[in-house]
């Protein structure tokens, strides 16, 4: 496998995770002006405060917590995968550690 692939193939996505205790550190996998996926990683007892955003994609790779889209809410489990449509509030709050995949495009 060429270097070249390493920027698209990723082995252990798990290990790119940040944790920091000033909160969620996102880190790119892709950053294009027109589409973005990062793995994120969150302390257990941290939270992403709800805002609103552009239509994105959360894929939950390990941990467990609550996520808020509107005025719903939804566990955060490994496997579980959460869409929300542009302009909706997103938020999340973390019981264990947590780690997941975003995506958001334009």
């Amino acid at each position: 496998m060429s270097d070249t692939n390493s920027q698209f193939y990723f082995v252990d996505t798990k290990a790119k995770a940040v944790f920091s205790e000033g909160g969620p550190k996102p880190q790119f996998l892709i950053d294009t002006p027109k589409f973005k996926a990062l793995v994120v990683g969150l302390e257990a007892g941290g939270q992403i405060p709800a805002h609103p955003g552009e239509a994105a994609m959360y894929h939950f790779l390990e941990g467990t917590g609550l996520m808020t889209v509107g005025e719903d809410a939804f566990e955060i489990k490994p496997g579980v995968t959460v869409v929300v449509p542009s302009g909706v509030k997103r938020g999340m709050n973390a019981k264990t550690r947590i780690i997941f995949l975003g995506s958001k495009g334009e």
